[in-house]
């Protein structure tokens, strides 16, 4: 062979190298920049009829991320979806980043003026010395911070109790799930109540036995690499095959919802695994 042939046959071959690397580059960039909509249903025959049709929009895990400027595109969405109600569950925050509350705060007035909006904390919440001053600015900003505690929701005459708590992270002397469980069964015996709790790996072992109708977690990140049949690859923890990290689960009688979450943290990234943004219907059975 001839060194021209060679020469050729060379950059023959490191053109489809540069085409395939950007092709991969561009994949990458989708997988972790390009908003996913996420449409579920949970179905129950103890809601409240008046909430048939209910539809909610769940954020979680957005660590700092920016979707278009000042996040246009993530409340374009939100707001095409037409919600009665917003949950924010957690991680707003990157602790490896250092957002600034005030990305926080302004993000949140604005869905605030979409639809009643809810919020409870994450871990990275827990890793900023302001945790206290960033829920005086949330309220400040129209959002509802669920502190262990729990708050009516009405709707077409109907209603259900929304509860929400803490992460794990929090203040040793808080009010635990389990005390915040019973009371709210002693004020309201029968009610049908949604629980927005922050770590979905804390749904199997405790979350499941409080007697909630529905548990919705973030925490996840949909195991960050998604491949087929599989539940997530590898959890935040950096477990392999982790579960709960995406969609409805079912344990103790107890069901779970889980978002994949929107952000990334620190030096992680995700893989057939687009940000996602839940609307969540409530229906009657």
């Amino acid at each position: 062979m001839s060194g021209r042939r060679r020469v050729r046959r060379r950059s023959h071959w490191l053109r489809k190298l540069l085409a395939l690397c950007a092709v991969c580059a561009v994949f990458f960039w989708w997988s972790n920049h390009s908003l996913q909509t996420g449409r579920f249903t949970f179905s129950s025959s103890r809601l409240p009829e008046g909430f048939d049709g209910c539809v909610i929009v769940q954020l979680s895990d957005l660590h700092g991320a920016e979707f278009g400027e000042d996040n246009e595109k993530l409340i374009d969405l939100v707001r095409s979806a037409g919600p009665d109600y917003i949950f924010l569950t957690g991680d707003l925050q990157d602790q490896y980043r250092n957002t600034p509350r005030s990305y926080s705060v302004s993000l949140c007035q604005t869905l605030s003026g979409i639809a009643p909006t809810y919020f409870v904390t994450g871990n990275h919440e827990w890793a900023f010395k302001d945790v206290r001053e960033l829920k005086r600015e949330l309220r400040k900003a129209g959002v509802t911070v669920l502190t262990n505690e729990y708050v009516t929701l009405t709707r077409n005459g109907d209603s259900l109790l929304l509860a929400g708590i803490d992460d794990p992270n929090g203040f040793a002397d808080q009010k635990t799930p389990e005390e915040l469980a019973e009371e709210l069964r002693e004020a309201e015996p029968g009610a049908f109540w949604i629980l927005l709790a922050h770590r979905n790996n804390y749904f199997e072992n405790r979350y499941s036995r409080l007697g909630a109708d529905l548990v919705i977690s973030g925490h996840g990140h949909g195991g960050l690499i998604r491949l087929p049949f599989t539940d997530g690859l590898i959890s935040v923890e950096r477990h392999l095959f982790p579960s709960y990290t995406a969609g409805f689960y079912r344990t103790n009688e107890a069901d779970l919802f889980v978002s994949r979450g929107l952000g990334n943290s620190g030096y992680t990234f995700r893989l057939f695994n687009r940000p996602e943004v839940v609307i969540l219907t409530l229906e009657r059975k």
